[in-house]
Protein backbone atom coordinates (compact mmCIF):
# COMPACT_ATOMS: atom_id res chain seq x y z
CA UNK A 1 0.00 0.00 0.00
CA UNK A 2 2.95 2.30 0.19
CA UNK A 3 6.34 2.96 -1.32
CA UNK A 4 9.12 5.35 -0.42
CA UNK A 5 11.46 7.18 -2.70
CA UNK A 6 15.13 7.97 -2.25
CA UNK A 7 16.52 10.83 -0.17
CA UNK A 8 15.79 14.11 -1.86
CA UNK A 9 14.99 17.79 -1.56
CA UNK A 10 11.57 16.97 -0.17
CA UNK A 11 8.92 14.29 0.24
CA UNK A 12 5.48 14.30 -1.38
CA UNK A 13 3.08 12.11 0.58
CA UNK A 14 0.56 10.92 -2.01
CA UNK A 15 -2.92 10.02 -0.77
CA UNK A 16 -4.15 8.19 -3.85
CA UNK A 17 -7.69 7.54 -4.99
CA UNK A 18 -9.50 4.28 -4.31
CA UNK A 19 -8.53 1.31 -6.47
CA UNK A 20 -5.45 3.12 -7.76
CA UNK A 21 -2.32 1.16 -8.55
CA UNK A 22 1.31 2.15 -8.84
CA UNK A 23 1.08 2.35 -12.63
CA UNK A 24 -1.72 4.93 -12.34
CA UNK A 25 0.51 7.17 -10.22
CA UNK A 26 3.73 6.83 -12.21
CA UNK A 27 3.34 10.14 -14.08
CA UNK A 28 2.81 12.01 -10.81
CA UNK A 29 5.76 10.33 -9.11
CA UNK A 30 7.93 11.13 -12.11
CA UNK A 31 6.80 14.77 -12.01
CA UNK A 32 7.77 15.13 -8.35
CA UNK A 33 11.06 13.32 -9.00
CA UNK A 34 11.89 15.73 -11.83
CA UNK A 35 11.82 18.48 -9.20
CA UNK A 36 14.10 16.51 -6.89
CA UNK A 37 11.32 15.27 -4.59
CA UNK A 38 10.72 11.67 -3.55
CA UNK A 39 7.30 10.17 -2.88
CA UNK A 40 5.61 8.17 -0.16
CA UNK A 41 2.42 6.65 -1.56
CA UNK A 42 -0.67 5.75 0.43
CA UNK A 43 -3.15 3.38 -1.24
CA UNK A 44 -6.43 3.26 0.67
CA UNK A 45 -9.45 0.97 0.57
CA UNK A 46 -13.10 1.88 0.05
CA UNK A 47 -14.16 1.11 3.64
CA UNK A 48 -11.53 3.47 5.09
CA UNK A 49 -13.86 6.32 4.20
CA UNK A 50 -16.57 4.88 6.45
CA UNK A 51 -14.51 3.39 9.28
CA UNK A 52 -12.32 6.05 10.99
CA UNK A 53 -10.46 3.30 12.84
CA UNK A 54 -9.20 1.87 9.55
CA UNK A 55 -8.20 5.33 8.36
CA UNK A 56 -6.32 5.88 11.62
CA UNK A 57 -4.34 2.65 11.30
CA UNK A 58 -3.30 3.54 7.78
CA UNK A 59 -2.42 7.09 8.87
CA UNK A 60 -0.15 5.76 11.62
CA UNK A 61 1.54 3.42 9.17
CA UNK A 62 2.26 6.28 6.79
CA UNK A 63 3.37 8.64 9.56
CA UNK A 64 5.76 6.12 11.08
CA UNK A 65 7.44 5.52 7.75
CA UNK A 66 7.63 9.24 7.05
CA UNK A 67 9.03 9.88 10.52
CA UNK A 68 11.74 7.28 9.97
CA UNK A 69 12.86 9.12 6.85
CA UNK A 70 12.68 12.63 8.33
CA UNK A 71 14.77 11.66 11.34
CA UNK A 72 17.58 10.77 8.96
CA UNK A 73 17.05 13.54 6.44
CA UNK A 74 14.76 16.40 7.55
CA UNK A 75 13.21 17.93 4.42
CA UNK A 76 9.99 19.76 3.49
CA UNK A 77 6.86 17.63 3.21
CA UNK A 78 3.91 18.19 0.88
CA UNK A 79 0.63 16.32 1.22
CA UNK A 80 -0.86 15.55 -2.22
CA UNK A 81 -4.45 14.30 -2.07
CA UNK A 82 -6.39 12.82 -4.95
CA UNK A 83 -10.15 12.27 -5.10
CA UNK A 84 -11.32 10.59 -1.86
CA UNK A 85 -7.80 10.31 -0.43
CA UNK A 86 -8.35 12.95 2.30
CA UNK A 87 -11.31 11.07 3.81
CA UNK A 88 -9.70 7.64 3.50
CA UNK A 89 -6.52 8.60 5.36
CA UNK A 90 -5.13 12.13 5.09
CA UNK A 91 -7.47 13.87 7.52
CA UNK A 92 -6.42 11.38 10.21
CA UNK A 93 -2.77 12.21 9.50
CA UNK A 94 -3.59 15.89 10.06
CA UNK A 95 -5.39 15.15 13.32
CA UNK A 96 -2.55 13.04 14.67
CA UNK A 97 0.25 15.49 13.93
CA UNK A 98 -1.80 18.40 15.27
CA UNK A 99 -2.41 16.52 18.51
CA UNK A 100 -6.20 16.75 18.23
CA UNK A 101 -6.79 13.01 17.98
CA UNK A 102 -7.30 11.77 21.53
CA UNK A 103 -5.98 8.25 20.93
CA UNK A 104 -2.59 9.60 19.81
CA UNK A 105 -2.01 12.65 22.03
CA UNK A 106 0.57 10.80 24.08
CA UNK A 107 2.64 10.36 20.90
CA UNK A 108 2.48 14.04 19.93
CA UNK A 109 6.18 14.61 20.59
CA UNK A 110 7.08 11.74 18.25
CA UNK A 111 5.29 13.41 15.36
CA UNK A 112 6.43 16.97 16.03
CA UNK A 113 9.17 16.65 13.42
CA UNK A 114 6.54 15.77 10.81
CA UNK A 115 4.44 18.76 11.78
CA UNK A 116 7.47 21.05 11.53
CA UNK A 117 8.23 19.74 8.04
CA UNK A 118 4.76 20.19 6.50
CA UNK A 119 5.26 22.89 3.88
CA UNK A 120 2.54 22.46 1.27
CA UNK A 121 -0.77 20.91 0.25
CA UNK A 122 -1.95 19.72 -3.17
CA UNK A 123 -5.57 18.77 -3.85
CA UNK A 124 -6.31 17.13 -7.20
CA UNK A 125 -10.02 16.45 -7.87
CA UNK A 126 -10.40 16.90 -4.16
CA UNK A 127 -11.65 17.34 -1.47
CA UNK A 128 -15.05 15.77 -1.94
CA UNK A 129 -18.03 15.87 0.38
CA UNK A 130 -18.21 12.16 1.10
CA UNK A 131 -21.56 10.40 1.56
CA UNK A 132 -22.56 6.78 1.04
CA UNK A 133 -24.28 7.71 -2.23
CA UNK A 134 -21.13 9.42 -3.44
CA UNK A 135 -19.20 6.38 -2.25
CA UNK A 136 -21.27 4.21 -4.56
CA UNK A 137 -20.57 6.51 -7.48
CA UNK A 138 -16.85 6.41 -6.63
CA UNK A 139 -16.80 2.63 -6.77
CA UNK A 140 -18.65 2.56 -10.09
CA UNK A 141 -17.02 5.55 -11.77
CA UNK A 142 -14.92 4.79 -14.89
CA UNK A 143 -11.98 6.84 -13.59
CA UNK A 144 -11.87 4.63 -10.49
CA UNK A 145 -12.65 1.25 -12.04
CA UNK A 146 -10.72 2.03 -15.23
CA UNK A 147 -13.55 0.51 -17.31
CA UNK A 148 -16.20 2.44 -19.21
CA UNK A 149 -19.30 0.45 -18.23
CA UNK A 150 -19.31 -1.31 -14.83
CA UNK A 151 -21.02 -4.72 -14.96
CA UNK A 152 -24.50 -4.89 -13.48
CA UNK A 153 -23.46 -7.22 -10.66
CA UNK A 154 -20.84 -4.66 -9.57
CA UNK A 155 -23.54 -1.99 -9.44
CA UNK A 156 -25.74 -4.21 -7.26
CA UNK A 157 -22.88 -4.98 -4.88
CA UNK A 158 -21.80 -1.35 -4.54
CA UNK A 159 -25.34 -0.10 -3.94
CA UNK A 160 -25.93 -2.88 -1.44
CA UNK A 161 -22.81 -1.92 0.50
CA UNK A 162 -23.83 1.74 0.54
CA UNK A 163 -27.32 0.87 1.74
CA UNK A 164 -25.90 -1.29 4.53
CA UNK A 165 -23.53 1.47 5.58
CA UNK A 166 -26.45 3.88 5.76
CA UNK A 167 -28.30 1.52 8.07
CA UNK A 168 -25.30 0.99 10.32
CA UNK A 169 -23.80 4.46 10.49
CA UNK A 170 -26.42 7.04 9.56
CA UNK A 171 -26.40 8.49 13.07
CA UNK A 172 -22.60 8.81 13.04
CA UNK A 173 -22.15 9.95 9.48
CA UNK A 174 -22.95 13.64 9.90
CA UNK A 175 -20.65 13.87 12.92
CA UNK A 176 -17.81 12.29 10.96
CA UNK A 177 -18.51 14.55 8.00
CA UNK A 178 -18.32 17.70 10.15
CA UNK A 179 -15.11 16.48 11.79
CA UNK A 180 -13.60 15.80 8.36
CA UNK A 181 -14.22 19.32 7.03
CA UNK A 182 -13.15 20.98 10.28
CA UNK A 183 -9.87 19.06 10.12
CA UNK A 184 -9.18 20.15 6.55
CA UNK A 185 -9.85 23.80 7.40
CA UNK A 186 -7.72 23.58 10.55
CA UNK A 187 -4.71 22.59 8.43
CA UNK A 188 -4.09 26.32 7.87
CA UNK A 189 -2.28 26.19 11.22
CA UNK A 190 0.75 24.73 9.40
CA UNK A 191 1.21 27.98 7.49
CA UNK A 192 1.77 26.10 4.23
CA UNK A 193 0.49 27.06 0.74
CA UNK A 194 -2.27 25.20 -1.08
CA UNK A 195 -2.60 24.18 -4.72
CA UNK A 196 -6.16 23.09 -5.50
CA UNK A 197 -7.11 21.76 -8.95
CA UNK A 198 -10.60 21.00 -10.20
CA UNK A 199 -12.83 20.91 -13.26
CA UNK A 200 -16.28 22.34 -13.92
CA UNK A 201 -17.52 19.05 -15.40
CA UNK A 202 -16.18 16.69 -12.70
CA UNK A 203 -19.25 14.85 -11.43
CA UNK A 204 -17.43 13.18 -8.53
CA UNK A 205 -15.68 16.27 -7.16
CA UNK A 206 -18.15 19.13 -7.75
CA UNK A 207 -16.39 22.32 -8.72
CA UNK A 208 -18.53 24.47 -6.44
CA UNK A 209 -17.66 22.38 -3.38
CA UNK A 210 -13.95 22.71 -4.13
CA UNK A 211 -14.20 26.44 -4.87
CA UNK A 212 -16.02 26.97 -1.58
CA UNK A 213 -13.24 25.06 0.18
CA UNK A 214 -10.59 27.25 -1.43
CA UNK A 215 -12.46 30.44 -0.54
CA UNK A 216 -12.85 29.38 3.08
CA UNK A 217 -9.13 28.64 3.34
CA UNK A 218 -8.39 32.13 2.01
CA UNK A 219 -10.74 33.62 4.61
CA UNK A 220 -8.71 31.78 7.24
CA UNK A 221 -5.54 33.44 5.95
CA UNK A 222 -4.10 30.69 3.78
CA UNK A 223 -2.07 31.14 0.59
CA UNK A 224 -4.28 29.36 -1.96
CA UNK A 225 -3.89 28.90 -5.70
CA UNK A 226 -7.02 27.52 -7.32
CA UNK A 227 -6.66 26.09 -10.84
CA UNK A 228 -10.01 25.44 -12.49
CA UNK A 229 -10.48 23.90 -15.91
CA UNK A 230 -13.68 23.97 -17.95
CA UNK A 231 -13.40 20.37 -19.05
CA UNK A 232 -11.20 17.72 -17.49
CA UNK A 233 -11.94 14.21 -16.16
CA UNK A 234 -11.81 13.19 -12.52
CA UNK A 235 -8.15 12.56 -11.53
CA UNK A 236 -7.30 13.21 -15.17
CA UNK A 237 -6.17 16.84 -15.04
CA UNK A 238 -2.49 16.07 -15.56
CA UNK A 239 -3.25 13.92 -18.58
CA UNK A 240 -5.61 16.52 -20.05
CA UNK A 241 -3.63 19.68 -19.22
CA UNK A 242 0.01 18.59 -18.76
CA UNK A 243 1.66 22.00 -19.22
CA UNK A 244 -0.59 23.90 -16.81
CA UNK A 245 -0.57 21.06 -14.32
CA UNK A 246 3.19 20.63 -14.29
CA UNK A 247 3.81 24.36 -13.97
CA UNK A 248 1.40 24.65 -11.05
CA UNK A 249 2.95 21.72 -9.18
CA UNK A 250 6.49 22.99 -9.73
CA UNK A 251 5.47 26.39 -8.37
CA UNK A 252 3.93 24.80 -5.26
CA UNK A 253 6.99 22.65 -4.57
CA UNK A 254 9.25 25.69 -4.93
CA UNK A 255 7.09 27.60 -2.46
CA UNK A 256 7.23 24.68 -0.05
CA UNK A 257 11.03 24.57 -0.22
CA UNK A 258 11.25 28.31 0.43
CA UNK A 259 8.89 28.17 3.40
CA UNK A 260 10.74 25.23 4.93
CA UNK A 261 14.08 27.03 4.54
CA UNK A 262 12.67 30.15 6.20
CA UNK A 263 11.39 28.10 9.13
CA UNK A 264 14.71 26.34 9.50
CA UNK A 265 16.58 29.64 9.53
CA UNK A 266 14.20 31.09 12.11
CA UNK A 267 14.62 28.10 14.40
CA UNK A 268 18.37 28.24 13.93
CA UNK A 269 18.36 31.92 14.82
Amino acid sequence: RRERGRKSQGVVVVFAWMSSEERHLKHYIDLYASCGWSSLVCHSQFLNSFFPEKAELLALEILNELLEELRINPVPVVFASFSGGPKACMYKVLQIIRGTYENQRENMDNYRIVRDCVAGHIYDSSPVDFTSDLGTRFVLHPSILRISNPPRFAQWIAKGIASSLDGLFLSRFETQRAEYWQTLYASVIFGAPYLIMCSEDDDLAPCQTICNFAERLRELGADVRLVKWTSSPHVGHYRQHPVDYKGSVIELLQKASTIYLQRTNQRGG
